[in-house]
């Protein structure tokens, strides 16, 4: 990135697009003067003032769609801030998510002179509500936070004039929809939305009707895989190879996230990679927040390259660069199939998709590749065959991953001082710092018994987890 500001080429293409001149310098800085389909698709529209409504995958630019012609709105209104009354909101699924939206955002808010801030479950309210009460141009929110401040009377909707749902269908699928149709009636008819979605499923077809006027439809992914920049592998195993041949595919160059079903799951397959000699930590949300920011932040720098991740504490994560996504338990439908794909081949990059099924899984498999748009069978494979090589698979050392090593990646420079952590190292996962999380830090249904439906709560990385005390670059 320039350290200062940057000659804005004439070919520039978000200069085209009518956005801000500051935005259009600001991006140049950093390298972006392309938009993506996504981006040159919705910005003229959103820009007129148009509610919008986007069709695309993870990883296709949606933060930047809906964020530049946001911002350069509000800039041209010039409205006065006022305490607790926010004039752009965005609904974002999880707490994760809400923070990549706040990462990417921030550079462009500020160099427009406005101002933004997160709320979500597991951070302080106390800075949350201090925030608001000083005046905030953009609140990016999860459905259950943006509630319970509802609730207290920390925030008003009355002045929001641009509404934005990112993931939407993310959103129906955790049991958000009785939160954001509250949070969506309380803000005046006649203020631009914009809504983005991979699919019109589960109710998200009612909300466009509802809460969208004459939307302009935009979609740049079907709901199938890309063919062009990734290569996908499902590989027929014996379930006494499964163990070594997830150690080969994770055994790499480069970052590889790996997908399990389950917590525990998640748990054992990260212990048994570092048993193996491949570094690897899990990703769940039975984690406490610390051991969460401390296991993504080493994934993102480069100093783990394997996470092993459940399905809802994988969405939201965009980290670059991310060249294998390893699917040792088969996805719930193509569906699932497609998002867990999203995290590799993003933004015009290659990447791998490699998917282990036991015999009994063929069928289910050949369906869902199917389903999900991409032109391959299942092949039967062992350990050391040239399919699993050509994935950049290698033979693991077998050398254990020292304890103290593991540790010292994820719980920080003091885990020394807690003593030995047993014969079997950390605990499985993040090596530490695991508990489950109760009550209404949680943003699935705050706290009201949606667990099972809605998966597992994430964790923020800044601020302490909520305990109630009286009231309460992933363009």
């Amino acid at each position: 990135m320039a350290d200062g500001p940057v000659e804005v080429a004439a070919d520039n293409g978000f200069a085209a697009l009518g956005l801000s001149e500051r935005l259009v310098e600001r991006l140049a800085r950093d390298g972006i003067t392309d938009p993506f389909p996504i981006q040159a698709a919705t910005i003229p529209d959103a820009l007129a003032g148009k509610d919008v409504l986007g069709r695309g995958q993870t990883g296709s630019g949606k933060t930047l769609a809906f964020g530049l012609p946001m911002i350069t709105r509000l800039v041209e209104a010039g409205e006065r801030r006022a305490p607790r009354r926010p004039h752009a909101l965005v609904l974002v699924p999880t707490r994760e998510l809400a923070m990549q939206v706040s990462d990417a955002l921030e550079p462009l808010v500020h160099v427009a002179g406005l101002r933004h801030k997160l709320v979500a479950g597991g951070l302080s309210y106390t800075t949350q509500i201090n925030a608001l009460n000083k005046g905030i141009d953009v609140l990016i929110a999860t459905p259950g936070r943006l509630n319970d401040l509802l609730e207290r009377g920390a925030v008003e909707l009355d002045d929001v004039r641009i509404t934005v749902l990112d993931e939407a269908d993310h959103m129906a699928e955790m049991g958000f929809m009785a939160e954001i149709t509250t949070s969506l009636d309380k803000i005046p008819a006649g203020g631009q939305r914009l809504l983005f979605s991979a699919t019109l499923d589960n109710g998200i077809d009612e909300l466009v009707a509802r809460y969208l006027t004459d939307p302009v439809v935009h979609s740049t992914d079907d709901a199938t895989a890309s063919v062009e920049t990734m290569e996908h592998h499902v590989l027929l195993i014996d379930p006494q190879h499964k163990k070594l041949i997830t150690a080969e595919v994770a055994n790499r160059p480069g970052r590889t996230v790996v997908f399990c079903r389950t917590k525990l799951g998640a748990d054992r397959v990260a212990t048994q990679l570092r048993e193996q000699g491949v570094l690897a930590a899990a990703l769940h949300g039975g984690l406490s927040q610390g051991a969460r920011n401390r296991v993504l932040g080493a994934f993102r720098d480069g100093s783990l390259p394997v996470l092993v991740a459940t399905d809802v504490a994988a969405r939201g994560i965009h980290v670059d660069d991310v060249s294998v996504v390893l699917q040792v338990d088969p996805p719930a439908d193509h569906k699932d199939y497609l998002h867990r794909s999203g995290r590799t081949a993003r933004a015009g990059d290659r990447g791998t998709v490699v998917t282990l099924a036991l015999p009994h899984q063929r069928r289910t498999m050949e369906r869902q590749l199917r389903d999900a748009g991409v032109g391959i069978s299942p092949v039967k494979a062992a350990p050391g065959d040239a399919i699993i090589a050509a994935t950049g698979a290698t033979t693991p050392s077998g050398v254990p991953i020292a304890d103290e090593d593991f540790a010292r990646l994820v719980e920080g420079p003091k885990s020394h001082r807690r003593g030995p952590a047993g014969p079997r190292g950390p605990r499985p996962g993040a090596g530490g710092g695991h508990r489950p999380h109760h009550g209404r830090g949680d943003d699935r249904g705050r706290g009201r018994g949606r667990d099972a439906r809605a998966g597992e709560p994430l964790v923020g990385r800044w601020g302490d987890e909520d305990r109630p005390r009286g009231p309460r670059r992933g363009f």
